[in-house]
Protein backbone atom coordinates (compact mmCIF):
# COMPACT_ATOMS: atom_id res chain seq x y z
CA UNK A 1 0.00 0.00 0.00
CA UNK A 2 1.40 3.34 -1.30
CA UNK A 3 2.36 5.77 1.55
CA UNK A 4 1.51 2.91 4.43
CA UNK A 5 2.87 2.69 7.50
CA UNK A 6 4.64 0.01 8.83
CA UNK A 7 3.69 -1.48 11.67
CA UNK A 8 5.79 -3.84 13.63
CA UNK A 9 3.69 -6.03 15.82
CA UNK A 10 5.40 -7.78 18.21
CA UNK A 11 4.13 -9.85 21.39
CA UNK A 12 6.05 -9.09 24.61
CA UNK A 13 8.45 -11.18 25.79
CA UNK A 14 7.78 -14.86 27.54
CA UNK A 15 6.29 -14.70 30.86
CA UNK A 16 6.76 -17.79 33.73
CA UNK A 17 2.56 -17.44 33.42
CA UNK A 18 3.31 -18.09 29.78
CA UNK A 19 5.77 -21.14 30.46
CA UNK A 20 2.17 -22.52 32.72
CA UNK A 21 -0.23 -21.65 30.36
CA UNK A 22 -1.99 -19.27 32.63
CA UNK A 23 -4.32 -16.30 31.58
CA UNK A 24 -2.54 -13.15 32.25
CA UNK A 25 -4.86 -10.99 30.76
CA UNK A 26 -4.80 -7.73 32.43
CA UNK A 27 -2.68 -8.81 35.56
CA UNK A 28 0.98 -7.16 35.48
CA UNK A 29 2.70 -10.25 35.38
CA UNK A 30 6.58 -9.50 34.84
CA UNK A 31 8.65 -11.21 32.02
CA UNK A 32 10.62 -13.91 33.03
CA UNK A 33 14.46 -14.43 32.49
CA UNK A 34 14.07 -16.05 29.04
CA UNK A 35 11.46 -12.73 28.10
CA UNK A 36 14.21 -10.56 29.00
CA UNK A 37 16.53 -12.86 26.92
CA UNK A 38 14.13 -12.74 24.09
CA UNK A 39 13.41 -8.85 24.59
CA UNK A 40 17.38 -8.00 23.77
CA UNK A 41 17.83 -10.59 20.86
CA UNK A 42 14.59 -8.37 19.52
CA UNK A 43 16.54 -5.06 19.80
CA UNK A 44 19.46 -6.27 18.83
CA UNK A 45 17.54 -7.59 15.55
CA UNK A 46 15.87 -4.67 15.13
CA UNK A 47 18.47 -2.42 15.09
CA UNK A 48 18.69 -3.04 11.18
CA UNK A 49 15.80 -1.26 10.75
CA UNK A 50 15.09 2.63 10.79
CA UNK A 51 12.08 2.48 13.63
CA UNK A 52 10.66 6.25 13.99
CA UNK A 53 8.40 5.54 16.89
CA UNK A 54 7.35 2.55 19.59
CA UNK A 55 4.63 2.11 21.09
CA UNK A 56 3.53 -0.20 24.07
CA UNK A 57 0.67 -1.76 26.19
CA UNK A 58 1.20 0.06 29.34
CA UNK A 59 1.29 -3.50 31.28
CA UNK A 60 4.97 -4.24 32.10
CA UNK A 61 5.80 -7.62 30.26
CA UNK A 62 4.92 -5.11 26.93
CA UNK A 63 6.50 -1.95 28.22
CA UNK A 64 9.65 -3.64 29.62
CA UNK A 65 10.31 -5.85 26.30
CA UNK A 66 9.59 -2.22 24.69
CA UNK A 67 12.36 -0.59 26.74
CA UNK A 68 15.40 -2.08 24.57
CA UNK A 69 13.70 -1.53 21.43
CA UNK A 70 13.29 1.62 22.55
CA UNK A 71 16.99 2.29 23.50
CA UNK A 72 18.56 1.28 20.69
CA UNK A 73 17.14 4.39 18.59
CA UNK A 74 17.42 6.70 21.14
CA UNK A 75 13.51 7.00 21.95
CA UNK A 76 10.82 6.02 24.89
CA UNK A 77 8.63 3.74 24.58
CA UNK A 78 4.75 5.76 24.24
CA UNK A 79 2.48 4.14 26.52
CA UNK A 80 -1.08 3.45 25.36
CA UNK A 81 -3.40 1.36 27.71
CA UNK A 82 -5.51 1.00 24.58
CA UNK A 83 -3.01 -1.99 23.43
CA UNK A 84 -3.76 -4.08 26.72
CA UNK A 85 -4.56 -7.88 26.44
CA UNK A 86 -8.44 -8.55 26.82
CA UNK A 87 -9.48 -8.11 30.48
CA UNK A 88 -10.22 -11.50 31.23
CA UNK A 89 -11.86 -10.52 34.57
CA UNK A 90 -12.85 -14.20 36.93
CA UNK A 91 -10.51 -15.89 34.41
CA UNK A 92 -7.43 -14.03 34.99
CA UNK A 93 -4.60 -16.12 37.66
CA UNK A 94 -6.56 -19.57 36.24
CA UNK A 95 -5.13 -22.14 33.75
CA UNK A 96 -7.76 -23.40 30.61
CA UNK A 97 -7.93 -26.50 32.70
CA UNK A 98 -9.07 -24.63 36.53
CA UNK A 99 -11.46 -22.15 34.49
CA UNK A 100 -13.15 -25.51 32.53
CA UNK A 101 -13.72 -27.21 35.77
CA UNK A 102 -14.67 -23.66 38.03
CA UNK A 103 -16.81 -22.04 35.62
CA UNK A 104 -18.07 -24.55 32.91
CA UNK A 105 -20.69 -22.64 31.49
CA UNK A 106 -18.92 -19.75 31.52
CA UNK A 107 -16.09 -21.43 29.62
CA UNK A 108 -18.29 -22.93 27.07
CA UNK A 109 -19.45 -19.27 26.39
CA UNK A 110 -16.27 -17.84 25.55
CA UNK A 111 -15.49 -20.89 23.79
CA UNK A 112 -18.17 -20.13 21.27
CA UNK A 113 -16.35 -16.86 20.63
CA UNK A 114 -19.21 -14.67 20.65
CA UNK A 115 -17.50 -10.84 20.50
CA UNK A 116 -20.53 -9.87 21.96
CA UNK A 117 -20.24 -12.10 24.89
CA UNK A 118 -18.25 -9.94 28.19
CA UNK A 119 -16.16 -12.09 30.79
CA UNK A 120 -17.58 -11.94 33.68
CA UNK A 121 -15.71 -8.77 35.88
CA UNK A 122 -13.99 -8.57 32.30
CA UNK A 123 -14.84 -6.88 29.11
CA UNK A 124 -16.06 -8.59 25.68
CA UNK A 125 -14.31 -9.11 22.41
CA UNK A 126 -15.87 -6.79 20.70
CA UNK A 127 -14.44 -4.17 23.33
CA UNK A 128 -11.25 -5.75 22.70
CA UNK A 129 -11.61 -5.31 19.28
CA UNK A 130 -12.63 -1.56 19.40
CA UNK A 131 -9.93 -0.42 21.38
CA UNK A 132 -7.06 -2.00 19.88
CA UNK A 133 -8.38 -1.06 16.15
CA UNK A 134 -8.52 2.97 17.60
CA UNK A 135 -5.07 2.59 18.67
CA UNK A 136 -3.51 1.42 15.38
CA UNK A 137 -5.59 3.67 13.51
CA UNK A 138 -3.68 6.49 15.58
CA UNK A 139 -0.22 5.32 15.61
CA UNK A 140 -0.99 5.23 11.69
CA UNK A 141 -2.50 8.35 11.53
CA UNK A 142 0.69 9.95 13.55
CA UNK A 143 3.24 8.14 11.24
CA UNK A 144 2.73 8.07 7.87
CA UNK A 145 5.00 6.16 5.61
CA UNK A 146 7.17 5.77 8.99
CA UNK A 147 7.80 2.40 10.91
CA UNK A 148 6.15 2.24 14.07
CA UNK A 149 7.26 -0.68 16.60
CA UNK A 150 4.06 -1.58 18.42
CA UNK A 151 5.05 -4.11 21.32
CA UNK A 152 1.61 -5.69 23.04
CA UNK A 153 -0.03 -8.92 23.71
CA UNK A 154 -1.43 -12.15 21.36
CA UNK A 155 -4.79 -10.99 22.40
CA UNK A 156 -4.00 -7.11 20.55
CA UNK A 157 -2.39 -9.06 17.78
CA UNK A 158 -4.66 -11.45 17.11
CA UNK A 159 -7.09 -8.32 16.62
CA UNK A 160 -5.13 -7.24 13.93
CA UNK A 161 -4.10 -10.57 12.05
CA UNK A 162 -8.01 -10.91 11.69
CA UNK A 163 -9.17 -6.97 10.48
CA UNK A 164 -6.13 -7.56 7.79
CA UNK A 165 -7.89 -10.92 6.89
CA UNK A 166 -11.22 -10.27 6.94
CA UNK A 167 -11.70 -12.94 9.38
CA UNK A 168 -14.95 -13.07 11.60
CA UNK A 169 -14.03 -13.44 15.54
CA UNK A 170 -15.02 -16.80 15.48
CA UNK A 171 -13.47 -18.10 12.33
CA UNK A 172 -10.69 -20.63 13.25
CA UNK A 173 -7.60 -19.23 14.31
CA UNK A 174 -5.09 -19.68 11.47
CA UNK A 175 -2.05 -18.39 13.23
CA UNK A 176 0.70 -18.27 15.94
CA UNK A 177 1.60 -15.42 17.98
CA UNK A 178 4.99 -16.04 19.68
CA UNK A 179 6.41 -14.28 21.69
CA UNK A 180 8.94 -11.69 20.95
CA UNK A 181 8.25 -12.71 17.37
CA UNK A 182 8.03 -9.73 14.56
CA UNK A 183 5.30 -9.61 12.86
CA UNK A 184 5.28 -6.72 9.74
CA UNK A 185 1.81 -5.17 8.86
CA UNK A 186 0.85 -2.57 6.40
CA UNK A 187 -1.80 0.01 7.82
CA UNK A 188 -3.31 2.96 6.24
CA UNK A 189 -5.49 5.46 8.44
CA UNK A 190 -9.10 7.06 8.27
CA UNK A 191 -10.46 4.42 7.86
CA UNK A 192 -7.73 2.03 9.32
CA UNK A 193 -6.79 -0.69 6.75
CA UNK A 194 -4.17 -3.22 7.46
CA UNK A 195 -2.12 -5.72 4.91
CA UNK A 196 -0.22 -8.26 6.39
CA UNK A 197 3.61 -8.11 4.41
CA UNK A 198 4.88 -11.19 7.03
CA UNK A 199 3.84 -13.16 10.22
CA UNK A 200 6.07 -14.51 12.86
CA UNK A 201 9.74 -13.69 12.19
CA UNK A 202 11.29 -15.76 14.71
CA UNK A 203 15.14 -15.96 13.59
CA UNK A 204 16.71 -13.60 16.09
CA UNK A 205 15.66 -16.10 18.72
CA UNK A 206 16.79 -19.45 17.01
CA UNK A 207 19.67 -19.26 19.10
CA UNK A 208 19.58 -21.08 22.14
CA UNK A 209 18.70 -19.52 25.43
CA UNK A 210 21.74 -20.51 27.51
Amino acid sequence: MSGATTLLLIRHGETAWNAEHRIQGQLDVPLSPHGIWQARRLADRLARERIDAVVASDLARAYLTAVPVAEVFGLEPRPDARLRERRFGIFEGQTLEEVAARWPDEFARWRERDPAWTIPEGESGQDLIERVMDALHDVALAHPSGTVAVIAHGGTLDVAYRAARALAWDAPRQHLMGNANINRIAALAAPLRLEIVEWGDAAHLEQAHT
